[in-house]
């Protein structure tokens, strides 16, 4: 079935919510009312409508996945989302379950055209895909989910991809790690700390997710190593420019040097706070540089010293997950893509949120609403 919308938004975690938020108060209206109504060629009777396809099976994004021990006192700043603040909840009560919560009422109360759960194929533009040479993109539901819209061809004019990075962890590549007979786990898999007791443990990564996980596994844990590639660096804490328009400043620049995107924690260092302090009062706040193999027991270090193992946790992070839009041929010769504020340059009325300065819970925010206002503009120029 082929259906038309003027906007899709694919993904629906913060920036996803928050750019559907602002089409719907840019007056934009729900495709799913305008493809009910449409005609055998897939016209639709409702012009500015917008649908925004989900991967999940129900509200939250990637926060539905995180470790049961993240509550809401250790969790990161969550922003509110536009036009709804969160309501207060325990401190104690896990992210994984408060923030879906959040996200639930705030779809609910704001009526939002999500369909769910969709897997994209992938995107491509129309004028390439089909000849047309009416612009805009093609964007192909993969079938292989029970939804009512699996299958379907979406012509649309702009984009706005909003996918995030949860669903991409970067996968390890180091010598003789196919010898390793022991668990292998990237740090997204992980849930709880009951199932390490008693193990020697790695915990490879200089990230957020790295000193949790470290600091968890390190209490029930036989013994806990921490490598990483390079040292990390720790403050007590951040000032209002360090932890916000400074560092936002220092990714754009580089992410719109076309740079690959970069984690925010190589730009702020890491929060010395109670995972941290937890992982050194148990001994495993001792980092180790990265060894040079892996055997069938374990790793060997530089110096030839040889840890053996029960698991390693990958906790090596995520890169974007933008496998759908290969078709449109992104990437440059740096492994990034050339991209001015949420724009990918050259793709006309495609927007990039939750990518380089917007990875953030605020700026997911900003960018969802920057990116609307850009294609407002861009429609508005069309017609003149």
């Amino acid at each position: 079935m082929n259906l038309n919308a003027t906007v899709a938004v694919i993904g629906a975690g913060q920036a996803g919510l928050s750019a559907a938020y602002h089409l719907a108060r840019r007056g934009f209206v729900s495709a799913l009312d305008a493809s009910a109504s449409s005609n055998d060629s897939g016209a639709t009777n409702a012009p500015g409508a917008f649908i925004v396809f989900d991967a999940e099976d129900s509200a939250g994004g990637a926060w539905r996945h995180r470790q049961e021990s993240l509550t809401m006192a250790t969790v990161n700043g969550i922003f509110d989302l536009p036009g709804m603040e969160q309501t207060e909840v325990n401190k104690t009560t896990p992210a994984r379950d408060a923030v879906p919560d959040y996200f639930t009422e705030y779809e609910a109360k704001m009526n939002l055209p999500i369909v769910r759960p969709v897997n994209i194929a992938r995107v491509s533009e129309a004028s390439a895909s089909n000849g047309d040479n009416n612009g805009g993109y093609i964007i192909e539901v993969a079938d292989e989910v029970l939804c009512d819209y699996a299958g379907t061809t979406w012509h649309v004019d702009a984009v706005i991809n909003a996918t995030g990075t949860w669903n991409n962890p970067n996968s390890p590549d180091y010598p003789g790690i196919e010898k390793f007979q022991g668990r292998q786990l990237h740090s997204k898999d992980y849930v709880r700390m009951d199932g390490f007791a008693g193990e020697r443990v790695a915990v490879v990564g200089g990230g957020i997710s790295a000193i949790q996980q470290l600091a968890e596994v390190s209490d029930v844990a036989e013994k806990t190593y921490w490598y990483t590639r390079t040292k990390p660096w720790f403050r007590t804490k951040f000032t209002s420019e360090e932890g916000g328009r400074e560092t936002i400043e220092k990714v754009t620049a580089h992410t719109e040097a076309g740079n690959a995107p970069r984690s925010i924690v190589s730009y702020t260092g890491l929060l010395y706070n109670q995972d941290t302090e937890k992982a050194y009062n148990n001994g495993a706040l001792k980092r180790r540089p990265i060894f040079k193999e892996l055997f069938e027991h374990g790793v060997v270090e530089e110096d030839g010293t040889k840890v053996e193992l029960d698991t390693i946790i990958w906790a090596i992070g995520f890169r974007p997950s933008l496998a759908h839009l290969d078709p449109l041929d992104l990437y440059n010769e740096k492994g990034g893509i050339n991209i001015k504020g949420t724009g990918v340059i050259g793709k006309p009325n495609l927007h990039l949120i939750g990518y380089g300065p917007s990875q953030s819970t605020v700026g997911a925010n900003r960018a969802g609403r920057d990116a609307v206002l850009s294609i407002v503009r861009s429609m508005k120029a069309s017609k003149v």
